[in-house]
């Protein structure tokens, strides 16, 4: 049987499989990555590139079956799931008790009244956690303080963080290090079989669980000083450029 370096490739989706924002997929370049699945779950020759990211369970799963994993669980919604592909199981993660969900409802429906008639919406399919869109990111910036001033004012036991397009709250002890975590037990891995690849800090999460990390192009520059290699091209181009490169490890 063939040998391989690593036995899973963990990706995060937006600015990676991707587009940050609301584009086409790069359907050509994500089907390369499906032959690469199909050839590493056939052969063994190669890694399986999963996903992990805050993205809502249903686009996770999707991603998926679009990059030709059916073999290796992934990470939503931040840490609140982990989909297997393999078994078709959605697990939320047994931490996230009914006091939680109250609470996540309870600060939705408070930033739709607050914020709703400012034009802020919230992504829809979230289980427990909420992100928060307007197409001035300019306007999330001004009201994310204030939000999570708000939450510690009402014992919400939720954090406030931004992406490029977002403002992500989540629960406080939920997160992608723990999602990944489940996903590790679940599989039996060991850091050493495990590689990486993200674009923004919040994939740092996915460095400190793996071996080796890559980063496409278009990757903040905060980022790019904890990677073993930085593409030379952006988003799904560059992951492809990283799987090459981690094939040849």
């Amino acid at each position: 049987m063939a040998s391989r370096r690593f036995d899973i490739v963990v990706s995060d989706i937006d600015g990676c499989l991707s587009p940050e924002g609301p584009l086409a997929f790069d359907a050509p370049r994500l089907a390369k990555i499906a032959a690469f699945n199909r050839e590493a779950q056939a052969r063994r020759d190669r890694p399986v590139v999963t996903v992990c990211s805050g993205r809502p369970l249903p686009f996770a799963e999707a991603m998926c079956r679009l990059i030709g994993n059916t073999s290796v669980p992934c990470v939503a919604e931040n840490g609140v799931w982990v989909y297997h592909p393999g078994t078709n199981e959605y697990l939320m993660d047994p931490r996230i008790t009914r006091e939680h969900l109250q609470a996540v409802r309870a600060a939705a429906e408070w930033l739709r009244e607050e914020f709703g008639p400012r034009g802020v919406t919230q992504q829809p399919g979230k289980s427990a956690s909420i992100s928060l869109y307007h197409p001035k990111t300019g306007v999330l910036h001004e009201i994310r303080d204030g939000i999570k001033a708000e939450f510690d004012r009402r014992g919400w036991p939720l954090r406030v963080s931004m992406t490029w397009l977002y403002i992500n709250c989540d629960l406080e002890h939920v997160s992608k290090a723990t999602g990944l975590d489940r996903l590790i037990d679940m599989v039996g891995a060991t850091k050493d079989r495990l590689a990486g690849i993200g674009d923004t800090t919040s994939d740092l999460a996915i460095r400190r669980h793996v071996a080796w990390f890559g980063c496409p192009a278009n990757a903040v520059e905060d980022l790019k000083p904890h990677a073993d290699l930085v593409a030379a091209h952006d988003e799904v181009e560059g992951v492809l450029e990283i799987l090459e490169t981690i094939r040849r490890l």
